[in-house]
């Protein structure tokens, strides 16, 4: 989207897009503060990153991004493999997945993968 810009904070990104992506960006980042409280906010490809342990790099992330049609969430490959069956009603890629702008976020499902993306990432 206006991807453009070098954002300072993840609200100034959200603030940027159109309102009906400003929702589904709101929404995605609730459910990953809901699972992980702890995670910090940075960016990783000028888009919003949530660092899943502190100082987190980008394979302890989970990334979100805004589009025209959709939002698309960056939770790892080993998570969407994980959650392949509940997603398979989205268009997904090997780490990502595409939500559609006019439907509602699956928030149950999202909070659960990042809990398991913790889980994997702190070895439990």
């Amino acid at each position: 989207m206006a991807g453009s810009n070098d954002y300072h904070s993840i609200d100034d990104y959200i603030q940027d897009q159109p309102k009906a992506v400003q929702i589904r960006l709101a929404e995605l980042r609730a459910c990953i503060l809901e699972a992980a409280p702890d995670a910090g906010e940075a960016f990783n490809y000028n888009i919003p990153a949530f660092t899943l342990v502190e100082g987190g790099k980008r394979e302890q992330q989970i990334m979100i991004a805004g589009y025209p049609k959709h939002v698309g969430l960056y939770p790892h490959p080993t998570t969407m493999e994980y959650f392949a069956e509940e997603l398979s009603g989205y268009k997904t890629g090997k780490g990502s997945v595409q939500f559609p702008i006019d439907q509602p976020i699956p928030k149950n499902l999202v909070v659960r993968m990042v809990k398991y993306r913790l889980k994997l990432i702190r070895g439990e």
